[in-house]
């Protein structure tokens, strides 16, 4: 990656949360406050897409995990062992891979999904923090744009 991808992916991520906060959750588990969303990965663009290895599809989705730790004062991100399972509603089960992306501070989960216009996939993911074990479920209503 070289010198100028940097800040563009810190500004694909703050606009990302920034401008789709309704996207973007929060669940505090134990001592994380883990932060997840999904969206299509056409709001990627392609730089960014190529730069993580990225299938950039109107028929492909973008989980992005991270997780703080909440019993420091400064929150910093953490490392964990995070692995997956997503479902539809008509119970087809894939797993996920996740991509563990480190950016200075900041530590991103990403993981891909294949989706169908006004599809329904409902998240079931296992976070381990050394020998604590945290499930994270969410759903999440795709679009062929």
């Amino acid at each position: 990656m070289n010198f100028f991808s940097r800040p563009l992916i810190f500004l694909l991520f703050g606009l990302i949360f920034a401008s789709a906060a309704s996207a973007e959750n929060m669940k505090k588990v134990g001592n994380l406050n883990v932060h997840y969303m999904a969206i299509g990965a056409t709001f990627l663009t392609p730089e960014i897409a190529k730069a993580y290895g990225i299938e950039r599809s109107r028929y492909n989705g973008l989980v992005n995990i991270s997780v703080l730790d909440n019993s420091q004062t400064s929150n910093p991100a953490k490392t964990v062992v995070m692995s997956g399972k997503a479902r539809n509603d008509l119970g087809q089960i894939k797993s996920l891979e996740f991509q563990e992306v480190k950016e200075g501070a900041a530590i991103y989960y990403l993981a891909q999904i294949k989706y169908s216009n006004e599809e329904t996939i409902h998240f079931d993911i296992d976070i381990i923090d050394g020998t604590e074990k945290h499930k994270l479920k969410f759903s999440q209503k795709f679009y062929v744009d």
